[in-house]
């Protein structure tokens, strides 16, 4: 069965594909809130397999830990849902995955677990691009509105614009 199109996000991944293609790279993911989501925008194109390696769906801060590298003492003074960590889960998906771009996002997607220093729709994205002698990180905070849906949804597309500006 043929999954239903999603025309934003069909669009977006087609420039993200146009922009890896056009300077020979290829894209990661580690995803958390997401729970695969962007990895299936992307393997929803045909012809993905020229430009998209895969990725890890991180839930569990166990599995952050085995999977991406995350380190242990990152994530009990910064809690999963930072930016210390998605900086680590883009850098262990390069690392681990492949790949010369990563998208990492972790967030509270709700309706609960929120807090009042990360309510719910909390989402932090980090990148990370391999260049000839380095590894270049960025990483950003946003809050979204909205059902839990609404919240993974905007962190999607966030997280792939993102790779545009890469």
């Amino acid at each position: 069965m043929t999954p239903p199109a999603d025309p934003e996000f069909d669009a977006l991944v087609g420039r993200v594909a146009a922009r890896l293609q056009a300077g020979g790279r290829s894209l990661v993911v580690a995803e958390s809130c997401t729970g695969g989501w962007i990895a299936k925008a992307c393997t929803d194109a045909p012809g993905s397999s020229r430009w998209f390696r895969g990725g890890a769906v991180v839930y569990d801060d166990v599995l952050k830990q085995a999977m991406l590298g995350v380190r242990g003492e990152t994530l009990a003074r910064d809690g999963a849902v930072s930016e210390a960590v998605v900086r680590e889960m883009a850098l262990g998906a390069l690392e681990r995955l492949g790949g010369d771009v990563a998208v990492a996002v972790s967030g509270i997607a709700g309706p609960d677990g929120g807090t009042p220093a990360k309510p719910v729709g909390t989402v932090w994205f980090g990148w990370a691009v391999r260049t000839a002698d380095r590894i270049e990180l960025r990483a950003a905070r946003l809050r979204f509105e909205g059902s839990r849906d609404a919240v993974r949804r905007a962190a999607v597309r966030t997280g792939l614009e993102g790779v545009l500006d890469t």
